[in-house]
């Protein structure tokens, strides 16, 4: 699929007459996005760039959705990738379309709606100007608030046009809300249930008889408008609901998630994070089997979420830390260790919420959480090589010395010399693609903290605040 943002050679047509010399075709916003769909499908191409882990559900489910002509509402909790989805949709929109120049509604010169571009097209007639409007600039999308208007979302009379001489019963008094500005296009509503429930009755008739009605008078406007939104389900009873007559006016309700699968929830963070420093890949590893198992942890309240942000910030804060210690030392290339998880816990914190009779063992279960996520990551990446070199080198009074301030030379070089330790950490190296010393040292202390883990060599923390294993 194109870029929604990336634009192409716009058309030349610049007046009705020029456009009907061209092959252009008048389609609803249903059959754009229909069509093109079905045209990506044929070709192969992914109409869903940057969508993880929802491939065989949700998006099947998007796909019939919108070749039935649906509106849409995605339920689900916080971080499932919901706006990114109503974003992307955009993608199937044609790339350029034509509308009438200066019209308010965007409206499609083969078929004016407003009584004043009505006028202008009887007037002008072949002549009647018209300018290019890119995909990008169809989407519109509001967050739902409290405080949200029917005249944010629908309309009202302009005194302003009132003023200037015209009466309450003229339709040009009105002053358009987001829906009908939405006109061709698509409108996309966050957070749903936050609307008070008399602004969700005002969306009624927009939705089924696509008009609006505005201060007591009807007018009726032939709207093209593909409405989604978004919802948690735990707003139906937390913070509002979605009333049952909207929820009836959509076409499809559809069930988001978080990634089922490990691999997924690791894409999600390697194309969503901003890092800045190399991060190892059994790091990002590690930061998803804890935000899975905190997910699944009874003591963390699941019905408000852990959201796919809570990895991907602690990702961009281990190497925040990394880049960090490189400056303080003067390494060249920064590279994130296990030593720097412990810059997460306090970071991720507010994050996520507890069940009400956890207070004051908050950090204590996260600590255990990751502890167990780093376990799980050792087993899996360096099962099947032979630690117990390492194991006697540091039972033979040779401690390894680790911590925020400590660089990834000097750790290396605290390690023994003899050729059974060198062995083991260029198995070690191997196994985890390390080339650099700062990968060599991050995959030691990957070991190392394993061998902790497993009760097989202590740790503790020496006068200067840095770790020592031994």
């Amino acid at each position: 699929m194109a870029s929604t943002t990336a634009k192409s050679t716009k058309p030349t047509a610049k007046t009705v007459g020029e456009l009907r010399a061209t092959d252009h075709v008048q389609r609803s916003i249903r059959d754009e996005i229909r069509n093109n769909l079905l045209t990506a499908l044929r070709a192969g191409d992914d109409p869903w760039p940057g969508i993880v882990g929802l491939e065989s559900t949700v998006i099947p489910q998007l796909e019939r959705s919108l070749l039935a002509g649906h509106d849409v509402v995605l339920l689900g909790e916080r971080g499932q990738g919901k706006t990114r989805i109503l974003r992307t949709i955009v993608g199937l929109l044609d790339e350029w379309t034509p509308v009438i120049a200066g019209s308010e509604l965007g409206e499609h010169p083969y078929e004016p709606i407003t009584p004043a571009s009505q006028r202008r097209a009887k007037e002008l007639g072949d002549d009647l100007p018209i300018e290019w409007r890119h995909r990008g600039e169809r989407y519109s999308e509001k967050l739902a608030t409290p405080d949200t208007s029917v005249a944010d979302l629908v309309g009202d009379i302009d005194p302003m046009k009132v003023a200037e001489g015209r009466s309450l019963g003229d339709p040009e008094t009105i002053h358009f809300g987001l829906i009908p500005r939405a006109h061709r296009g698509i409108v996309a509503i966050n957070e749903l249930p936050d609307l008070a429930e008399r602004i969700q009755v005002a969306m009624l008739n927009v939705m089924e008889e696509r008009d609006i009605q505005v201060r007591g008078y009807s007018l009726r406007l032939p709207l093209d408008v593909l409405v989604l939104a978004s919802a948690n389900p735990e707003d139906y009873t937390n913070r509002g609901r979605i009333i049952t007559p909207l929820k009836d006016r959509f076409g499809a309700e559809i069930r988001t998630h978080y990634p089922l699968d490990l691999d997924d929830e690791v894409g999600v963070i390697e194309q969503e994070a901003d890092l800045l420093a190399t991060v190892p890949d059994y790091l990002l590893e590690i930061l998803a089997r804890f935000t899975r198992y905190t997910r699944e942890n009874p003591a963390i309240d699941q019905r408000s979420g852990v959201s796919a942000r809570f990895a991907i910030a602690g990702a961009e804060t281990v190497a925040a830390a990394a880049l960090h210690r490189s400056a303080v030392l003067g390494e060249e290339a920064p590279v994130a260790r296990v030593v720097d998880l412990e810059s997460v816990i306090e970071v991720l914190r507010g994050k996520i919420e507890f069940e009400s009779g956890e207070e004051g063992r908050e950090l204590e279960i996260l600590h255990h959480l990751l502890r167990k996520s780093v376990a799980d990551t050792v087993r899996e990446h360096l099962g099947g090589i032979d630690l117990a070199p390492l194991v006697a080198a540091l039972e033979d009074g040779h401690p390894v010395v680790t911590g925020d301030r400590v660089s990834a030379a000097d750790l290396l070089g605290s390690l023994p010399a003899d050729e059974p330790v060198g062995k083991t950490v260029e198995a070690i190296a191997a196994r985890l693609d390390a080339d650099t010393d700062g990968e060599k040292a991050a995959a030691v202390e990957l070991a190392l903290e394993g061998l902790f883990l497993a009760r097989k060599i202590g740790k503790e923390a020496d006068d200067d605040g840095q770790t020592v294993y031994g």
